[in-house]
């Protein structure tokens, strides 16, 4: 997969089926119980497209063996204090993940749909109440030549609160999320100082005022009201 392709082509089989609104994986209730997928369209902030890349030199695997590991071990390339609880099926189509993660001493909960897998590549779609409305796309390829890991994010910030912390600070800590994990990635499998190119592009600079009501999902608001639930 390119680095200006924004969400995957593959057989419908490959694809989620559509679905009104989510239901959490345990059936004890979470932050994504009820809430609606959440795409660019649905997003109040400006539009971005972050694309992070880093090489695989020296490993001697097929792009979709790496993608596999990756998808078998996906919350363990994290930074510390991030939270994913995969599904129970693992990383496939339909399947939805729980996000945890520390802010101003609350714990805010969140998750991803799996709207997207084939053996080289998976595609997550952010809900309601997430901190970003959007797609972010995992994919592993050997073009030119030489093996690579991807993450590519077509967000924008999901309600007005979300955009006002992304001009304090939010843009450097979403960054630092993805250049850790295709580092700790590459680490996995014994590439030494990894280097991970990052490209960013401001889509649009419009804000959708349309979406202002957006904020009453907001995560915070949900951990406000639900101190002691963990997904």
């Amino acid at each position: 997969m390119s680095d200006n392709v924004s969400a995957p082509e593959g057989r419908a089989d490959h694809w989620a089926k559509p679905v009104d609104r989510l239901s959490g994986p345990d059936g004890q209730g979470s932050a994504v119980d009820g809430r609606r997928l959440s795409g660019p369209v649905q997003g109040f902030g400006k539009l971005w497209q972050k694309t992070y890349r880093v090489n695989l030199p020296g490993v001697d695997m097929t792009p979709a063996e790496v993608s596999a590991e990756w998808r078998a071990n996906y919350g363990s390339f994290w930074p510390k204090g991030n939270r994913f609880t995969a599904p129970l099926a693992g990383i496939q189509p339909g399947e939805i993940g729980l996000i945890s993660g520390r802010a101003g001493g609350l714990t805010l909960s969140t998750g991803v749909m799996v709207v997207f897998a084939d053996d080289e590549s998976f595609c997550f779609m952010t809900p309601e109440g997430h901190p970003f409305a959007g797609l972010i796309t995992f994919s592993v390829d050997q073009a030119g030549g030489r093996l690579a890991a991807q993450v590519q994010l077509l967000i924008r910030a999901h309600d007005p609160m979300v955009e006002v912390g992304m001009a304090f600070g939010g843009h450097r800590k979403e960054d630092h999320i993805w250049e850790h994990t295709l580092a700790t990635l590459a680490g996995h499998f014994g590439v030494a100082d990894p280097e991970v190119d990052k490209k960013i592009v401001c889509v649009d600079k419009k804000r959708q005022w349309k979406r202002f009501g957006n904020i009453r999902h907001d995560a915070v608001f949900y951990a406000l009201r639900h101190p002691f639930r963990k997904g």
